[in-house]
């Protein structure tokens, strides 16, 4: 029953602006470091953001920094990714990853959420 699901995808214009959440049930995010990956079709899947388990510490890939800003509320158990300014390369599907901070062997993934972006 541990399970993570990505939702706030959606399709927009190029300049707008999508929330993506990252919400866990059945376990708690308080020692996961959590990151956000996308895949487009053909491609290879990459990296898009992540960050500490405490939130204290957040990385970016070059091709959305300044537009995209993660971050979480361990309270309500979510991560969440704002992304601004979007651009039609930013269309794939978005999936979140939580990697237990003392262990690789306790590692989930969400199945995914579509982001298009298109005039």
């Amino acid at each position: 029953q541990l399970q993570l699901v990505e939702s706030g995808g959606g399709s927009v214009q190029p300049g707008g602006s999508l929330r993506l959440s990252c919400a866990a049930s059945g376990f708690t995010l308080d020692y996961y470091d959590i990151s956000w990956f996308r895949q487009a079709p053909g491609e290879e899947r990459e990296g898009v953001s992540c960050i500490s388990s405490s939130g204290g510490s957040t990385n970016y890939a070059d091709s959305v920094k300044g537009r995209f800003t993660i971050s979480r509320d361990n309270a309500k158990n979510t991560v969440y990714l704002q992304m601004n300014s979007l651009k039609p390369e930013d269309t794939a599907v978005y999936y979140c990853n939580a990697q237990r901070v003392t262990s690789f062997r306790y590692n989930y993934w969400g199945r995914g959420t579509q982001v298009t972006v298109s005039s």
